[in-house]
């Protein structure tokens, strides 16, 4: 028999099918960072909370009045694990403190001096902001998946960077040639 090397959805999308009852990930689009053998992280790229870039400013840098352009950038809930922590997913090229060269010309950093960076017009011309990820143990991805719990999708820049949050669910799915719409909430049972 033939050593069959698992296949790993690092730098994909999850789309979360209908029936998905976990209140974290209902309805949501996300990106997967890493997946090895001991697990996976990902995060939540379409769940705007009601916090935005000024509010994050303000307690970074208290003594510094944030730029009005900063009030209309939307940080996303990247999922339930510390939810205190900053992700920003950007092109790739302008590098922080803290910044990991993800696949196709992505980035994440973790680094305060980015949000600085995005806050003072010099930062990464697109990027995504989240507070917390969301994390698999191993195997626990392979068995959702196997649930039929996701699809997943090859990443694509367009979607994560210039179709609106509240779109970017069904634009995945479209990408796939899916209509979440016509997808029952009894997946499994013809």
């Amino acid at each position: 028999m033939k050593n069959v090397s698992p296949s790993y959805l690092k730098h994909h999308f999850l789309i979360a099918m209908p029936h998905m009852a976990d209140p974290n990930f209902a309805h949501t689009l996300t990106y997967i960072v890493e997946h090895t053998a001991n697990g996976a992280m990902g995060l939540v790229v379409n769940r705007p909370q009601e916090l935005s870039l000024a509010d994050i400013l303000e307690q970074l840098r208290p003594d510094i009045e944030p730029p009005a352009l900063c009030e209309h950038v939307p940080i996303f809930i990247g999922g339930p694990v510390q939810t205190d922590r900053g992700f920003v997913l950007h092109p790739a090229g302008q590098i922080f403190q803290a910044t990991a060269q993800l696949e196709g010309d992505l980035a994440l950093s973790t680094s305060q001096d980015v949000l600085f960076a995005i806050a003072d017009g010099v930062g990464p011309s697109k990027s995504l902001i989240t507070l917390g990820y969301a994390g698999w143990e191993a195997g626990q991805l392979e068995a959702e998946l196997a649930d039929n719990a996701w699809l997943t999708c090859p990443y694509n820049a367009d979607i994560l960077f210039n179709t609106s949050s509240e779109l970017r669910l069904e634009a995945a799915a479209r990408h796939l040639g899916v209509d979440l719409n016509l997808l029952t909430s009894q997946a499994g049972h013809a």
